[in-house]
């Protein structure tokens, strides 16, 4: 008789749908074939895939929440939206209609808002890198700069002296609200001394007019308390400028930095159940301000981005192909990488399969479509037994995927926005290769 005694490595496949551990049972009760109502499947046979899609109302009703939220504890609040986070000419659109200022921190920035017609006076430029052209232009135009260095300061009053004007500005600094690794590469440090200083350099100089202090404490801040912390740090040093310089600064602008309902790397709880709700941050930031005498004096801006648009952006994918790996895992292949969502890289993104499955759920790796090996979506995540040309739906991604997603081996995709009637409209075409190849020039020389 002869015997075939060929060792094969067994594959053990932890089956894991409905057993229960600390967190819950694996969400994966239905497919997430739906967006507000529009079916997964009519949106890829109408604009190809991958997908990113966008809810106005979602978005609406985020931003509408965050400005009651603070407006009933404090009327002087006003919203400035952060270009960065999501600068497609519809989403500012919607911003601006809900009447949010523009927060921009570049050129280019500050060129999308004027076109969209948004007033000089209705500007906020913030950032490291102002061009000396922008600069003047801003200046020209009203809009109020937030001063990040001493180069910055010397290059604004030179420009406001020829010009003879005297515009308002507002300093950045930064300081330790209890938020590690602290932000100190923007703007001037408050326990150092280096604010103070800014501060008399300004005075001295007798050209500008500083009307308020800009602090941006960080980014995805679960802890409402640092804001607190950070709040009455400012009024205290607002105190000292009072008394030593005579200022009332009439503008104190929180920046950004609330979290959303992502989920980090190295997060316990899911995202949902971690971030803190807008009445948790208003009570923080406007408690100390109330405590203050005439404090309704004081104008409250805020550039809250991410926690307003994230949960209202999805991007649709398709499974390409299926492997199993030599550990045991299952991996798929789809047609989105971190060339549309880098945020991939720290946060753990939901991948939600878009049609009825059946048979067993297992941990699968989901990699995108780039020739890398970073290229990773997830290391494992459960998911039921997807097949080439199934569906995912993965969220949220509204924040900072569009504005930092790149051509990298692959084509930006289309974009799609959902109105409140149900309606889609296309707001940004599928690239292609002439929107890539239109700015070079090919020398005579390659021609043939």
């Amino acid at each position: 008789m002869k015997h075939n005694n060929k060792y094969e490595r067994p594959k053990i496949v932890k089956q894991v749908d409905g057993l229960m551990n600390k967190v819950g049972r694996p969400a994966l009760n239905k497919p997430f074939d739906k967006i507000d109502n529009v079916p997964v499947d009519e949106l890829i046979s109408n604009f190809g895939s991958p997908l990113f899609v966008f809810s106005e109302r979602t978005i609406r009703n985020r931003l509408n929440d965050a400005k009651n939220t603070f407006t009933i504890r404090y009327p002087d609040t006003v919203f400035a939206w952060s270009y960065k986070t999501n600068y497609l000419d519809a989403i500012l659109s919607i911003m601006h209609q809900e009447g949010s200022l523009a927060e921009v921190v570049s050129e280019m920035e500050y060129e999308k808002a004027r076109r969209l017609g948004v007033p000089g006076n209705k500007i906020i430029y913030n950032g490291p890198c102002k061009t000396r052209a922008s600069l003047e232009r801003a200046l020209k135009e009203g809009a109020l700069i937030q001063m990040d260095h001493l180069d910055e300061i010397a290059e604004v009053e030179e420009i406001a002296k020829s010009m003879d004007v005297k515009p308002s500005v507002s300093l950045r600094i930064n300081l330790d609200a209890g938020i590690y690794p602290q932000w100190n590469r923007f703007g001037f440090n408050l326990e150092s001394g280096m604010a103070i200083h800014a501060v008399k350099r300004i005075v001295l100089g007798g050209i500008l007019k500083l009307t308020g202090i800009h602090c941006h404490i960080g980014t995805f801040i679960l802890d409402p308390l640092a804001y607190k912390r950070a709040v009455e740090k400012i009024i205290a040093f607002e105190k000292e400028l009072e008394s030593k310089f005579n200022l009332k600064l009439t503008v104190l602008n929180m920046g950004g930095g609330f979290a959303s309902s992502n989920t980090l790397m190295n997060q316990y709880l899911p995202g949902d159940q971690a971030a803190p709700s807008f009445a948790q941050y208003a009570d923080a930031i406007t408690a100390p301000l109330l405590s203050v005498q005439n404090s309704y004096s004081r104008k409250l801006i805020l550039e809250t981005g991410r926690a307003i648009i994230d949960d209202a952006g999805y991007l649709i994918a398709t499974v390409i192909g299926t492997k199993r790996l030599v550990s045991g895992y299952k991996s798929i292949v789809i047609d989105a990488g971190l060339n549309l969502l880098i945020t991939a890289l720290w946060y753990k993104l939901q991948i939600l399969p878009a049609q009825t499955y059946k048979g067993v759920v297992e941990d699968t790796v989901v990699y995108g479509p780039l020739c890398m090996n970073i290229d990773c979506m997830r290391d494992a995540i459960p998911l039921p037994d997807l097949q080439k040309g199934d569906k995912v739906v993965i969220k949220p991604v509204g924040a900072y995927c569009v504005t930092q997603s790149w051509q990298f081996i692959k084509l930006r995709p289309a974009v799609v926005l959902i109105g409140a009637d149900g309606s889609v409209d296309l707001i940004r075409r599928a690239e292609t290769l002439d929107d890539i190849i239109s700015a070079e020039i090919l020398p005579e020389r390659f021609k043939s």
